[in-house]
């Protein structure tokens, strides 16, 4: 279905050095602004969030959503400007989708805003294709793409997934799968990764559950560029992310992806994410612990670590954060820096390279990058968020 397209003053100052970190008041109930983002009570709440969550009319006003991204996915407008679409249907057919599936929604040409009618469970028959121009949007609903093949975002641009969870993905399979309403093509079988980010531009993912999956988690490949990556959970996975097709795929070098205010959660082992040729700024990100690394790549890539908070597991072989491969002398030279990381449980990064690895963000797409001291309470709610009308989310 398709809808037409809407008593104490406190005075809190964030400043960091070396040395000095923040004391908050307890026990008073209040409300500022920083630039990391919004204070309620005594909850910080980060960029992302402060830009909607206090609006209670969220619902009737979904769109707002889409300027609310950070990092070099700011730009992606998902379907911003197109038609509310309402899922009601949780079956799938990969040929011929019927009107009211997820699958209808995603594939059609014009911009749209994907919403749901009611919790469900969505077990896909072979990979969701997506077309440019969509947001799939789960708030309001308990929605989770699961135990079956999962979402690939190929040759496309502006892409807006949030609020799902998507867990327990399997490989798709060889057939035909329908990408537009007037094309099916032949497939050769997902690898079942729960996303694939493959040739597209100006994605945001963000607050998903991600889990469990065959293959990665979200992999952003094959010249993928312009990718914020935001306030997921991730838990239960061995290889959680992947930046870059390989090695000797040079066209990689343009791939920029924003990884902000994701918490880490426990049962994961590497690639958080594991990098290629591209840059990567990772910010305000909770590490729970790994079971190898935390932070790694290849083939040269840029890596920016800013206020992370890492948590290194008990075992004595893993305190390290960091993990370089295939080049035994030439790593040194690769810009890995860490600033204003907070490291716990013996935890270290190894740093390397020399000059400036700013993520050199335009004015909008920029934001206040906290100590990792902070990490905690900015990465609070990672996840869907249950969410309901009428009332702030």
């Amino acid at each position: 279905m398709i809808i037409p397209s809407s008593p104490l003053l406190f005075t809190f100052l964030l400043t960091f050095c070396a040395s000095t970190l923040p004391v908050y008041s307890q026990g008073n109930t209040y409300s500022t602004t920083s630039s990391y983002g919004s204070k309620s009570g005594n909850k910080l709440k980060n960029k992302i969030d402060s830009c909607w969550r206090s609006d209670p009319n969220w619902a009737s006003n979904r769109r707002a959503l889409a300027d609310c991204a950070v990092g070099f996915g700011k730009a992606a407008l998902g379907g911003k400007y197109g038609a509310i679409y309402v899922v009601t249907n949780p079956s799938d057919d990969p040929v011929n989708p019927k009107p009211g599936s997820l699958r209808y929604g995603v594939i059609q040409t014009k911009p749209l805003w994907i919403i749901f009618a009611k919790d469900m469970v969505i077990t896909l028959r072979n990979e969701l294709i997506m077309n440019s121009f969509k947001t799939i949007d789960g708030r309001g609903a308990k929605v989770e793409i699961a135990y079956g093949p999962c979402i690939t975002i190929q040759g496309v641009s502006n892409i807006i997934i949030h609020g799902i969870s998507i867990h327990d993905c399997k490989p798709g399979n060889d057939g035909l799968v329908r990408s537009t309403p007037m094309h099916v093509g032949h497939r050769h079988g997902s690898d079942g990764d729960a996303i694939v980010i493959f040739a597209s531009s100006n994605v945001w993912i963000d607050h998903c559950f991600l889990s469990r999956s065959s293959d990665g988690l979200i992999d952003v490949i094959h010249a993928s560029t312009a990718v914020t990556i935001s306030n997921n959970f991730f838990s239960q996975h061995d290889k959680v992310m992947l930046f870059g097709h390989k090695d000797s795929f040079t066209e990689d070098k343009v791939m920029k992806v924003t990884v902000v205010f994701n918490h880490f959660g426990p049962g994961l082992v590497q690639r958080m994410p594991r990098v290629r040729l591209g840059y990567a700024h990772i910010a305000n990100n909770k590490y729970d612990s790994w079971g190898k690394y935390a932070i790694g790549g290849s083939a040269n890539p840029t890596i920016f670590s800013e206020g992370n908070n890492f948590v290194a597991p008990d075992n004595s072989n893993a305190k390290v954060v960091t993990e370089r491969e295939g080049d035994a002398y030439g790593w040194k030279n690769w810009k890995w820096r860490s600033s204003k990381d907070q490291f716990k449980n013996g935890a270290y990064f190894v740093q390397s390279g020399w000059g400036s690895i700013s993520p050199q963000y335009s004015k909008s797409q920029s934001f206040g990058v906290a100590h990792g001291s902070l990490v905690p309470s900015l990465t609070s709610d990672a996840g869907p968020l249950r969410c309901v009308a009428r009332k702030q989310c």
